[in-house]
């Protein structure tokens, strides 16, 4: 290439490349890019197929093309200086105006020196004896191609930037003129007099349609798929706004840790939780305050409860009746197929009413589909009887982008042993933090899959990208090392996460960009971090923090040593890193700090708000005779029961001895009703301090042979007893398995989960989930503390691994991976089996001690618990 000038081949024995960096992308990411590596002593050089900077802004120059995030939040904040130097003259501002302000901050910082335009970028090749990228180059203008070799290779590319080719029928036929929203013309279209379509009904096309009705002398509108859009109330940036933004001292701070790159006040309440009055005048207020973010963002369940989601839903339905006057037209544009916000919501200047002129017309294509584009127009119909033809001047496709993956895998990237990184993600992207990828060293993305990306004000997160990458550069560079690359260990376990998350919410519910969906052929998959920009911001920080877990690195001179960090940056499973952090929100008093009074009245306080648990065939209350006294019992019939005597499970809640009934793990215990097929019969015991050990392993005891006396009349099989229970109760459980094998009933199975096996907590997984997790290293001492004596507590009867576990009935044991409890439930399982008892052990990655359990709260949970179901349902045969 004649622009990068080429360094001697080599140095000692590292190789040496033309530049340090190679960037793709001129856009927002692009150039602050370049600043930074610049300042950092980088030599850098960036490419780009346009003829100047801008990126996404360069090429979107279709009518009404504006940001949907408010200019003051989508704006640099690394050069303070531009905050007085730059005044945005609207609340949102259109594409030209932004454009202007790109190429100033370009000339400000003589940026376009170090970029080669109306460059394409053709392949990019990795080579592992130099540690190297290859470059191949095209010029737009036909030029000589060129080559260029560099250390690192970042993907600047942005998120929306490979415009989806029209897929229809007949595309290329149309003789007329033919437009898309993403490749429009630099010097304008006018539509004045013209017949004009417009296929589509995104972002671009709800933003251009009214302005295209104002020039043509008849628009018809395509959809397929109606949006939700809300009024932008365009116009001067609003003073209450431009209040916080200078008042606030941490403004951008609050920006970098809030949810969506945007800060604002987070809800407390559910949809469901206030009455209607309340959620409709909340709607309102949303409706008029019109940013992204503020409906769905009126409620902190939305994307959660798909009843919640569906009140807003229908707010918007209402509002689009209430403008369009045409009731037909105004029910094929109220979206029905997909939940609120799990497409992108659209921001608009009078789309809506815009179909109330006469010129103006919408063919649903749900029930009139295109069956080709002709030479003069667009022929529709569901078949042959009941074809329409439409003529047009001009059609203009509005059908947006191969995004978040697109621009990235257009170029043929090749990383180590020849793989493509195209076929790589054939299946759906797989990265590290959505920043690289393994198998591909020194690649950076910037906004990549499984980042906040499109979720998220893009400024925001494309400043994250661009200095966790320049910092992690620098970090190189001055531990000797130049290569770079995730681990698969840790890349597998952020798509998990990123899946994890996503699975929570109803986002998977929509036929989305965000799931790849509009473009035939392309894997269905997550491509955003749905956990928030601040979760991932953390995340990121973190990463570094432990010395850049999840990653190798490596030198090619052999400066440095290879150091291999392997590991995972989120084991803890999503739902549950949420409800831990609404409790820590809350400043709730740690449990230990009260007295067993004021904890019976807390836990069953929180039980009364959890979800309830699954239908079952019948459910009755009762009594049984304890070792001292009438104790309560709760008796579950499963659906679906066959007339014949059924197996039946005795279970014993948990609560450490001292807390809990035979109804607070109804939920549970209705779930393992149904999975197993058997009769549940919960059972109550008497709690400590008042009575302390063995008072509950004897009225545990007592309801076992109580079970076996009346197991006909419960519509039991009195020869298939089986006992359960969770945490305290799994230990009662437990010790009724290896009592019974001499004085009787003989019992089939056993399921204990997360289990207390052992009274000296002396494992490692003490040390290591002690605090932070519910279920606290201090909280089990008092839970000790109150039930049993220093002496009693070496007693077999409630330290299980103390006892003869030869001969028990076969077992199921769950532990969870982030327990207190998880050793000795390991060690549990391993000594039954080497007492030659049968021993299943399921291991709940990712879970605490209290997840198994919360049936209904909690969805990551559910596969282990259905599983340890079924392997106990077959024990029960």
């Amino acid at each position: 290439m004649t622009d990068v000038h080429t360094r001697e081949a080599q140095s000692g024995e590292q190789t040496v490349p033309d530049v340090d960096v190679v960037v793709v992308g001129a856009g927002v990411a692009g150039l602050y890019l370049m600043k930074r590596l610049r300042d950092q002593g980088f030599d850098a050089r960036a490419f780009d197929a346009a003829d100047d900077v801008g990126g996404t802004w360069y090429w979107n120059r279709y009518p009404g093309a504006r940001c949907d995030v408010e200019s003051i939040d989508y704006q640099y904040s690394w050069d303070p200086e531009l905050e007085d130097e730059w005044t945005w003259s609207e609340r949102y501002a259109t594409q030209p105006e932004i454009l202007r302000y790109v190429e100033y901050v370009a000339d400000k910082h003589d940026l376009r020196r170090d970029i080669t335009f109306e460059t394409r970028i053709v392949d990019a090749r990795w080579d592992d004896a130099s540690s190297t990228w290859t470059v191949r180059t095209e010029r737009i203008d036909g030029g000589e191609p060129g080559t260029v070799t560099c250390r690192w290779y970042v993907m600047a590319t942005g998120c929306l930037s490979a415009p989806k080719d029209p897929d229809i029928e007949g595309a290329e036929a149309f003789e007329g003129e033919v437009y898309i929203t993403g490749r429009w013309p630099h010097d304008g279209v006018d539509f004045t007099g013209q017949r004009v379509a417009v296929i589509g009904t995104g972002s671009s096309a709800i933003q251009s349609i009214p302005l295209i009705a104002d020039q043509a002398s008849e628009l018809v509108v395509f959809q397929r798929t109606p949006n939700f859009s809300l009024p932008a109330h365009n116009g001067p940036p609003r003073p209450e706004k431009v209040a916080r933004f200078e008042q606030a001292e941490n403004y951008r701070e609050e920006a970098r840790w809030s949810g969506a790159g945007v800060p604002r006040d987070m809800p407390e309440l559910g949809a469901l939780m206030v009455d209607d009055e309340t959620r409709r005048q909340r709607y309102e207020q949303a409706w008029e305050e019109g940013t992204i973010f503020s409906l769905t963002g009126a409620y902190n369940d939305l994307f959660l409860n798909p009843d919640a989601n569906e009140t807003a839903a229908d707010f918007v339905r209402s509002k689009i009746r209430a403008i369009v006057e045409d009731p037909t037209t105004a029910e094929a544009l109220c979206p029905t197929t997909y939940p609120i916000g799990t497409k992108r919501l659209c921001l608009d200047s009078g789309y809506y009413s815009t179909f109330n002129r006469e010129h103006v017309s919408l063919v649903d294509l749900r029930t009139e589909p295109i069956r080709t584009i002709t030479a003069d127009g667009i022929e529709t119909g569901s078949d042959a009887e009941n074809v329409r033809s439409f003529e047009f001047d001009a059609i203009v496709f509005a059908t947006g982008f191969d995004a978040m993956t697109g621009a990235i895998v257009r170029v043929d990237i090749e990383g180590r042993n020849g793989v493509s990184l195209r076929e790589k993600w054939a299946d759906g992207p797989q990265t590290y933090l959505g920043l690289m990828t393994a198998e591909f060293p020194n690649l950076f993305m910037v906004t990549g899959p499984q980042s906040p990306s499109v979720l998220s004000n893009m400024a925001v997160s494309i400043e994250q990208h661009v200095e966790w990458i320049t910092d992690t550069l620098g970090r190189l560079r001055d531990d000797g090392h130049d290569v770079i690359e995730p681990t698969e260990l840790a890349e597998r376990a952020w798509v998990q996460h990123t899946n994890d998350f996503a699975g929570m919410t109803l986002f998977t519910q929509a036929n989305s960009w965000y799931m790849g969906a509009n473009v035939p052929g392309k894997a269905r998959a997550v491509l955003p971090y749905i956990g928030g920009v601040d979760r991932y911001r953390q995340a990121c920080v973190d990463v570094v923090a432990a010395d850049y877990l999840g990653f190798r690195r490596d030198s090619s001179s052999d400066v440095a040593a290879e150091v291999v960090n392997d590991g995972i940056i989120r084991p803890l499973a999503p739902d549950v890193t949420v409800m831990l952090e609404m409790m820590s929100e809350m400043g709730l008093p740690p449990v230990e700090s009260m007295s067993p009074v004021e904890a019976r009245a807390f836990t069953e306080a929180s039980a009364a708000m959890s979800p309830p648990g699954p239908d079952v065939a019948e459910v009755t209350d009762g009594t049984y005779l304890g070792a001292d006294g009438a104790l309560a019992f709760r008796r579950y019939v499963p659906l679906g029961a066959g007339a014949g005597p059924l197996p039946l499970i005795a279970y014993f809640h948990g609560g450490g001895w001292v807390l809990g009934s035979a109804t607070s793990d109804d939920a549970f215990c209705r779930d393992m009703s149904n999975r197993t097929g058997a009769i549940v019969v919960s059972f109550d015991y008497r709690h400590a301090p008042e009575h302390r050990f063995p008072a509950a392993h004897e009225d545990a005891w007592a309801a076992l042979q109580w079970v076996a006396d009346h197991a006909v009349e419960l519509g039991s099989d009195p020869t298939r007893i089986a006992v359960a229970g969770w945490s305290a109760g799994a230990n009662l459980a437990g010790h009724l398995a290896h009592r019974s094998r001499e004085n009787g009933p003989g019992l089939v199975a056993q399921l204990l989960v997360t289990p207390v096996t052992d009274h000296e907590m002396a494992t490692r997984s003490f040390v290591d989930n002690g605090e932070g997790y519910i279920l606290t290293a201090s909280l089990m001492r008092w839970f000790w503390d109150h039930y049993a004596d220093e002496a009693d507590r070496s007693d077999p009867r409630v330290s299980l691994l103390r006892a003869d576990l030869s001969g028990v009935a076969p077992a199921v044991i769950v532990t969870a991976e982030f327990d207190p409890l998880r050793d000795e439930g390991v060690a549990y399982a391993n000594a039954l089996r080497d007492a030659g008892s049968a021993a299943t052990h399921l291991s709940a990655g990712g879970q605490i001690h209290t997840s198994l359990k919360a049936v209904g709260a909690l969805l990551t949970p559910t596969a282990v618990r259905e599983q340890a179901f079924d392997d106990f349902a077959r024990l029960l045969v």
